[in-house]
């Protein structure tokens, strides 16, 4: 079959690999869609974890082609989506059910083969019935996991004024989610204009361009969904006294966060982070399913497998007005 293969930092291809076969607890899935994550872009380059050589991608949909003698909850022909967190479920945080740090965690696309290939196997507990959901969508289901784990710990407020910086498929996605948990009055912003001029469609109140046109110590909840240093550091000046900001964003791992000290203390902030998603998976199926998140709105682009670089190009120089891209294995 073939397969994205990250050998080493900075370098990749496209390689003829062996189809895998599925353990006794595993499903084997032929994979119909797939998404490039920011978190793939950075395992590219060596800016996050990633056991190489690597076949990237966790956010992915396909069917079930063969299973394990010990599945049961799956069958060859079922249409799944993947959550990529394999937790040991014994060890302090997975008895406290804090899955999402496991010590002895592992990750699709990260330390095992993922979906960047035309099959792939997964363990039966992290594959989840899209039912008659797309597969483009299905693919979605990762990232909005994500998402619902953040937005929850946020706890927006019923009319809560709301700031989200970054218009991309993630500042999308906590958009369309903020608005279901109530918020008032949503502000987005981001330098892409087109980019940021589609939210519009999708419940943002308010669209801007550039930080310094945003009104200062106004918002209840302010959200990073960029995850570059210098806005991150900026999100305290936007928030109201006893307002909550949530740095949603992946940041590159060597960068330090520089945030002013005595402002936190006195506006008396909450200053949040969420690392990837806890079981969400049912809920972002259930939410796109019913249509209360439009996955539509979130995809721009669909690339063949041999387009790897071509989409990690779009996505660093946010060209062609750039959300979430996907690799469509056999196109």
């Amino acid at each position: 079959m073939k397969a994205v293969v990250i050998q080493e930092p900075g370098a990749v291809a496209v390689e003829d690999v062996p189809i895998p076969e599925p353990q006794d607890d595993e499903v084997q899935i032929q994979v119909k869609a797939v998404g490039i994550c920011g978190t793939d872009v950075h395992i590219f380059h060596g800016e996050y974890l990633g056991d190489y050589p690597i076949i990237p991608g966790h956010e992915f949909a396909g069917v079930v082609t063969s299973v394990g003698r010990g599945v049961s909850r799956h069958k060859i022909g079922d249409r799944v989506a993947v959550e990529p967190n394999i937790a040991c479920n014994n060890c302090y945080p997975c008895l406290h059910n804090r899955q999402n740090f496991c010590v002895n965690w592992e990750g699709i696309g990260v330390t095992r083969p993922g979906g960047m290939a035309e099959y792939t196997t997964v363990p039966e507990e992290n594959v989840f019935s899209i039912g008659e959901l797309s597969f483009d969508w299905g693919a979605l289901v990762e990232p909005l996991s994500c998402v619902l784990h953040g937005v929850q710990k946020l706890s927006i407020d019923l009319a809560d004024r709301v700031l989200i910086i970054g218009a991309g498929p993630i500042g999308n996605l906590l958009l369309q989610t903020i608005r279901l948990q109530g918020a008032g009055h949503v502000v987005v912003v981001d330098k892409n204009r087109s980019r940021a001029q589609e939210t519009a469609s999708l419940g943002a109140d308010e669209v801007l361009y550039r930080l310094d046109d945003l009104p200062r110590d106004h918002f209840d909840a302010v959200i990073d969904a960029t995850g570059v240093l210098e806005v991150m550091s900026r999100t305290t000046e936007f928030v109201r006294y006893g307002g909550r900001i949530l740095l949603f964003g992946v940041p590159p791992a060597e960068g330090d966060l520089c945030l002013p000290a005595f402002v936190i203390f006195r506006k008396g902030l909450t200053i949040l982070s969420s690392y990837t998603s806890r079981r969400n998976s049912f809920q972002a199926i259930r939410l796109l399913e019913q249509g209360l998140i439009k996955g539509g709105a979130v995809i721009s682009h669909k690339l063949s497998l041999d387009e790897f670089l071509l989409g990690v190009t779009h996505i660093e120089n946010g060209v062609e007005n750039v959300k979430k891209v996907l690799l469509i294995p056999g196109l």
